[in-house]
């Protein structure tokens, strides 16, 4: 699984509670709460995270953020079973 990242700055949309709520879910899988994501028209709509380098994750709620990095995480790790 590559490392989810954070903006501080969209904290107040909620992605505390999603990166808070993934911490106790999934210890193991790496996350990381950066300054600024580079991606600030979408920080200011939106709960966003971004997967490895490039694949930004938006939602409109951080129940809807949480939903959907579970299931990247999920599929992440079926993956890894399939290959091992």
């Amino acid at each position: 699984m590559k490392t989810i990242k954070y903006c501080c700055r969209n904290e107040r949309l909620g992605s505390k509670t999603v990166y808070k709520g993934l911490k106790h879910e999934y210890p193991d899988v790496k996350q990381k709460k950066k300054d600024c994501l580079g991606h600030c028209k979408q920080c200011h709509k939106q709960c966003i995270a971004r997967v490895g380098k490039g694949n930004l994750v938006c939602a409109d709620s951080p129940d809807e953020l949480y939903a959907q990095l579970k299931r990247i995480i999920e599929q992440s790790r079926e993956k890894e079973c399939v290959t091992v």
